[in-house]
């Protein structure tokens, strides 16, 4: 019973009161006594066997006064307070000597050893069973970079902003201040930090997320073999991982690969991407302090980005700079005077990746196309193989492009054709496109490409190859005529070899194939000679000297010049096959290197960690002889004089370079082009007619509505009537050549051949002395008995354009020629070449 029932008890006059618990032994012993039989509470108070009080005869407690649990005053809680001490007591005895025989010092050493023998097993267990895991696609996974000849990056391109360079690529300055700034231990410790790993596991446990600690070489694990994630089983497989790779992997290797693949911010992993984003520069020519900015950033990458920083993330930014030259100090690295001289260097500004946008886009489709034609050879693998290949990144391609060659061209375009042009007002406008390859033809290089004027939008028309050569190709027709040298009865072919220009002369290609295309205007110009039929561009003059010479002949030139092949059906002396500009710029280029192949190639070098490195060799072999190439040049600087191409050589560029080209025009006005050189440079400019997204109200050359790509005219396009080679290509390449000549050049063409008007006719042969009359009359012959003559060459080349007949239009022109094209191909104007 407790105190208060009891009060309460004594309140109501009860002096006793039943227990509200069971007797206790004392009083159930008494019970079995000599008074057993007598009922508790009807014993008389105060009797010496009173078991209510605490006399000596009391049988319900252990003692004198002991009390059963009733009480009638104060000392009943006395007794009780007493036992329940001397209870607790025996309890304590009785805790405390269970505890020493269960926990003796024996089995507490035991069981504390034991614990070290199973951990200790549980460690060496995951040594054995953790093996190094292969490097996760992230680590490897490296962009495409590509860069132009000086070297500055142009794009990068790539999910994962990351170039993989090696030790010998970061200067060793740039490598220490890293481990000063992130582990100073590293070139000591076996690889792991375990206080950092332990509080690592431990923070992690407790919630508190990402924690520090790791080491470089547990960082390296983590970024090349393993996640990201915050877990205790990665953290613990990182351990184990960076232990191994520690024991079998050199401290310079995991710093290669650490600084590989550590995020930098602003997008990039790995240092060598930093350094362009931070600084403009490679990670080789880093200073000291902009390698300590990037080793500050590897805490933090986006608080401490310069550009994006508070002012807070700047002073912690330059506190952990201090912080790693401050450590060099200390490991003996860096001297106290040199890093007094050390000061703080701002990064740049993020600059937008100029990626695929503008010329950008078309430089890196021609590159990837040039590598992946190297692959499909060296490899042997398809395309779509060898462009896979590519896509799955670790390239840096340097191509052969000239920023101010560039920068020229793209001014040219801009100055001389899309200034002009109005798609608001006049909807052709929105049809025009160019393209434009410039080629150094010493060395190959393309050195300046133009493929439209946005490359997210629009083909690259610098490669595109469904527009006709058509006049261009001329040229490859008197190569293949000065190679064979004959003519079909046997008569040597040159320049100056006469042939029938009049409009529509049949010509016998043999077999049964006769064609007789006509000329612009249906004009005729009666017996010219091979330069008269250049310089104008006169189709039945190249007819029949493709008759002469033999189309399998000139196939055969064609593709030893660097074109595709093409079926050598008689329309194709006009130039009806479908060609690039790159293509012309090889075979012009061939023409200007003397005859020596040149295969145009974009990539100065193209390197892979794994494939290596490749440089192409533009410059082949001999394919045609000196003498047809330097005569080629000869009879095309007649066209830039007097001809077709003369406006590359008036007004401002008067003087300024020696020039020899061709010009082009093709059926329908759906093409023009001008492909011409120096003794520097060759170039070939092209405008096209293709018909915008929806169509823009045009129509295709059959007169059906166009779709978006389809080939549509160019009449009327920049407020001209129509465009031909001469007139929106010829001002462009002229622009252009004067720029990327600064100015003007003095050089010359170094020719080899005595035909053409390119170079001094022979001497005059002063005439023999007419002898004295004889005193026998001379001996006279009937005229009629003289054989006529068929050489053609025996006729002297007339320049005079009185002895030829007016002509009317333009005298680029040249009408369309039938050789029964597919009606249903909407894009189909081959075999109807005009210039």
């Amino acid at each position: 019973m407790g105190r208060a029932e009891e009060r309460r008890a004594r309140q109501r006059g009860g002096g006793v009161r039943r227990a509200a618990s069971p007797p206790s032994a004392g009083a159930r012993r008494m019970e079995r006594g000599p008074d057993a039989g007598q009922q508790r509470g009807h014993r008389p108070v105060g009797s010496p066997s009173d078991g209510y009080g605490r006399g000596p005869s009391d049988g319900y407690g252990q003692g004198p006064g002991a009390g059963t649990g009733y009480a009638r005053d104060g000392g009943g809680d006395q007794g009780s307070r007493a036992d329940r001490r001397r209870a607790a007591t025996r309890r304590d005895r009785d805790d405390r000597s269970l505890l020493r025989r269960i926990f003796t010092w024996k089995k507490i050493l035991g069981t504390f050893f034991g614990m070290i023998l199973l951990g200790m097993a549980a460690a060496v267990g995951l040594y054995v069973y953790v093996d190094i895991p292969n490097p996760n696609e992230d680590a490897t996974q490296q962009s495409n970079v590509y860069k132009d000849a000086s070297g500055k990056t142009i794009a990068n391109v790539g999910e994962t902003k990351r170039e993989i360079v090696g030790l010998d690529k970061i200067p060793k300055p740039i490598q220490r201040v890293v481990v000063a700034a992130e582990n100073k231990t590293f070139y000591k410790d076996p690889g792991v930090d375990i206080k950092g790993t332990s509080r690592g596991v431990l923070n992690t446990l407790m919630g508190k997320g990402r924690q520090g600690g790791s080491t470089i070489t547990q960082q390296y694990v983590k970024n090349f073999y393993l996640s990201q994630e915050q877990t205790v089983n990665r953290k613990v497989q990182e351990l184990v991982i960076a232990l191994k790779v520690d024991r079998q992997v050199s401290k310079e290797e995991i710093l290669a690969g650490y600084l590989n693949t550590s995020y930098f911010g602003r997008g990039v992993n790995g240092i060598q991407a930093a350094a362009q984003a931070y600084y403009g520069k490679d990670a080789e020519d880093l200073s000291l302090s902009e390698g300590a900015y990037l080793a500050a950033l590897l805490q933090a990458p986006n608080q401490y980005d310069w550009a994006i920083a508070s002012e807070t993330g700047k002073n912690l930014a330059k506190q952990r700079w201090a912080y790693a030259l401050d450590n060099m100090v200390e490991m003996g690295w860096l001297s106290p005077s040199e890093r007094a001289e050390q000061k703080f260097k701002e990064p740049i500004k993020p600059t937008q990746n100029p990626g695929l946008k503008g010329q950008n886009g078309y430089i890196v489709e021609a590159a990837k196309n040039e590598l992946a034609r190297h692959l499909m050879e060296t490899d042997e693998i398809t395309a779509e193989e060898a462009l896979k290949k590519i896509d799955q990144g670790g390239w840096t391609i340097t191509v052969n492009i000239d920023k101010k060659k560039q920068k020229s061209l793209e001014k040219a375009v801009a100055d001389q054709l899309t200034d002009k042009l109005d798609p608001k007002s006049r909807k052709v406008d929105a049809a025009v496109k160019a393209g434009a390859v410039s080629v150094d033809p010493k060395t190959g290089k393309i050195v300046a490409l133009y493929g439209g004027e946005d490359a997210l939008t629009q083909h690259n028309m610098a490669i595109q190859r469904d527009y006709q050569a058509s006049s261009t190709f001329k040229p490859v027709i008197l190569a293949s005529a000065l190679e064979n040298r004959s003519t079909k009865d046997g008569r040597p072919i040159t320049p100056n070899t006469i042939y029938d220009g009049d409009s529509k002369t049949k010509i016998d290609f043999g077999g049964g194939q006769t064609y007789a295309p006509p000329n612009e205007g249906n004009d005729d110009y009666g017996d010219v000679t091979v330069q008269r039929g250049m310089d104008k561009s006169i189709n039945s003059v190249f007819a029949g000297l493709g008759a002469d010479v033999g189309m399998d002949n000139v196939k055969e030139t064609a593709e030893a010049l660097g074109m595709k092949e093409f079926d050598p059906h008689p329309a194709m002396t006009l130039g009806s096959m479908g060609a690039s500009p790159l293509d012309m710029a090889g075979v012009y280029a061939t023409f200007d290197a003397h005859g020596k192949k040149v295969t145009p190639s974009i990539i100065a070098k193209a390197e892979h960690s794994k494939s290596g490195e490749w440089v192409p060799e533009p410059i082949g072999d001999q394919v045609i002889k000196r003498e047809t190439a330097d005569t080629i040049t000869s009879v095309l600087q007649g066209v830039t004089s007097d001809g077709t191409g003369s406006t590359v050589l008036k007004g401002e560029y008067a003087g300024k370079y020696k020039a020899a080209g061709k010009t082009g025009t093709s059926d329908n006005n759906v093409s023009a082009l001008f492909a011409g050189y120096t003794p520097e440079l060759v170039t070939v400019v092209g405008i096209y007619g293709e018909a915008p997204e929806g169509g823009g109200g045009l129509k295709r050359p059959d007169g059906k509505p166009a779709a978006a790509g389809n080939h549509v005219s160019l009449r009327g396009a920049g407020g001209e009537d129509t465009i031909h080679g001469s007139g929106f290509p010829s001002r462009i390449w002229a622009a252009y050549t004067l720029g990327a000549l600064n100015g003007g050049s003095d050089a010359r063409f170094d020719l080899e051949t005595d035909m053409g008007v390119g170079v001094a006719p022979p001497p005059t042969t002063t005439p023999p002395t007419t002898p004295p009359p004889t005193t026998e009359p001379p001996e006279t012959q009937d005229p009629t008995t003289k054989p006529p003559t068929d050489d053609h060459t025996t006729e002297p080349p007339t320049d005079d354009p009185t002895t030829e007949p007016p002509t009317t239009g333009d005298p680029t022109y040249e009408p369309p020629i039938t050789i029964d094209p597919d009606p249903d191909d909407p894009n189909n104007d081959q075999g109807k070449p005009r210039d």
